[in-house]
């Protein structure tokens, strides 16, 4: 089974672009979307010419907002939405498929902004969805992917030393957050199966940083700790384009 992530920064957008013909080259038994800025519906009408698939969005309140999918060649048991906090489920950031062997998870972490003034809710947000993600790993085994907006080591982004406690992304704050994940059972994928390898997921839009692949790993794969040894691969697809971000992937 193959799975993959894209945050698509506008499911309308990139649809308009390579994106149908590059999701069936790719040809994923599940594809989990994050920023799709759109209503289920939209995503709906969007993605017909991808066919095949099962399709599950989530939406934001705030309209051409965040907004989660997954998409399915497997009939799930049961689709969930939200994490089941007021404070936190406005925003279409979570979205969860069950099957019968674990759960998928697609989720767009809230980023910090360019001046810090969501950081503090970030760190709610993290130690929520970390409780959230651990009821469901009571009942079966977790894959959750999606953009987590951090770069979790020096090794995860271009330029470590400039960014750390400056840029959003890359607080103490946000690493804490990703430590959190990866200290409670909750494996990354692609570090496990890849080791040092630098690869990137996101590229800044100005001045050229993606053709100097100046970059951040922001987007990942973590799976509970049970099930890391089904992982067969991990893998970043950094030759599919569309959107500032690239898709990442894992093989079961």
């Amino acid at each position: 089974m193959k799975i993959i992530s894209f945050n698509v920064n506008g499911i309308r957008a990139i649809t308009k672009k390579s994106f149908v013909e590059d999701m069936k080259k790719v040809n994923a038994d599940i594809i989990c979307l994050q920023e799709t800025k759109a209503t289920s519906e939209q995503v709906e009408e969007t993605l017909v010419d991808l066919n095949g698939y099962h399709i599950f969005a989530h939406e934001a309140e705030k309209k051409g907002y965040s907004g989660t999918a997954i998409l399915t060649k497997h009939e799930p048991i049961s689709v969930l939405r939200n994490i089941g906090i007021d404070e936190h489920d406005t925003q279409g950031m979570v979205i969860c498929a069950e099957f019968k062997e674990f759960y998928v998870v697609s989720v767009y972490v809230p980023n910090s902004g360019s001046e810090l003034l969501r950081l503090s809710y970030r760190q709610t947000w993290d130690a929520a969805f970390l409780s959230y993600l651990k009821k469901l790993e009571a009942k079966k085994p977790v894959i959750v992917c999606g953009d987590f907006n951090v770069a979790h080591k020096e090794i995860d982004l271009a330029r470590p030393k400039p960014n750390y406690n400056k840029s959003a992304g890359f607080m103490q704050e946000e690493i804490d957050g990703m430590d959190a994940f990866t200290s409670n059972g909750f494996v990354d994928t692609f570090r496990y199966k890849n080791g040092d390898e630098v690869k990137y997921t996101w590229w800044s839009y100005r001045g050229g940083a993606r053709e100097k692949n100046v970059g951040w790993r922001i987007d990942y794969f973590l799976v509970s700790e049970s099930i890391k040894d089904t992982i067969k691969q991990a893998f970043i697809l950094n030759d599919v384009h569309g959107s500032d971000h690239c898709p990442v992937g894992i093989e079961l």
